[in-house]
């Protein structure tokens, strides 16, 4: 039996909702450097749709979709629902089900007085990696208006676990 999905050819996209998705737009393309693709309108119904395909409750909505292509990787689809049963928390990394999504950039100076020119908030300071399989790596926290937890990571000469095995993680390094 062949291990993992028939077919299987990569990443299509990573869904996120939104609590504005104007305003999302506008930060994921102005300030990150996405790209809009294309907008879908609003969704529901009455019946158990919404909770048998996408496991939400019954009665939420989406107010709307929209499609970012982010350079030369995986799109971003977002959503923005209204739901009887909502919560408001963004999930810490500490949390199950916590995430972030990271961003290469070729200079971390440069980037991390982009976000500053544009009042992102930043979680501390770049951190350097000296040694382990992440030596090499420079890497920031920061959140998105509505508390999205990102990172920007860099790291030009490659990463330590290179030396220890002929495995390569996908690279968004020009090449």
């Amino acid at each position: 039996m062949t291990k993992g999905i028939p077919g299987f050819r990569g990443t299509d996209h990573v869904g996120l909702t939104v609590p504005n998705l104007d305003e999302a737009i506008a930060f994921f393309c102005d300030v990150i450097g996405c790209e809009l693709v294309y907008r879908a309108g609003a969704f529901g119904d009455e019946g158990t749709f919404m909770a048998d395909q996408l496991n939400v409750h019954p009665r939420a909505r989406i107010q709307g979709v929209a499609f970012l292509r982010c350079y030369n990787n995986a799109n971003f689809e977002l959503f923005e629902y209204s739901s009887p049963d909502q919560a408001n928390a963004i999930p810490k990394n500490s949390d199950v089900g916590g995430h972030h999504i990271a961003f290469y950039v070729d200079d971390m100076e440069k980037a991390i007085a982009h976000l500053s020119a544009h009042k992102v908030r930043l979680l501390g300071n770049p951190v350097v990696e000296p040694e382990g399989p992440d030596q090499g790596v420079t890497w920031l926290y920061f959140l998105a208006p509505w508390g999205l937890q990102m990172e920007l990571m860099h790291y030009p000469g490659g990463k330590g676990y290179e030396a220890t095995t002929s495995a390569r993680l996908w690279d968004p390094r020009p090449t």
